[in-house]
């Protein structure tokens, strides 16, 4: 795996996979909808980790500013 993912990239979804955490956690988002949003926070959160988007491979995407 090659990354395509840059440093702003990987923080803003890390930012955003916290926000949905909070959100479930507090109680705001619940039920099915809280759930497919766990689940989106978390592959967020794996792709950051590994710096690697496979969807960013398939539309041709690269934010990594490293070759």
């Amino acid at each position: 795996m090659q990354k395509n993912m840059g440093s702003a990239d990987r923080a803003i979804r890390l930012i955003v996979a916290a926000i949905v955490f909070y959100l479930y956690y507090n109680g705001t988002v619940s039920g099915t909808m809280g759930i497919v949003l766990m689940v989106l926070a978390g592959v967020f959160v794996l792709t950051s980790l590994v710096s690697f988007c496979p969807l960013y491979t398939l539309v041709g995407m690269n934010t990594c500013k490293t070759k």
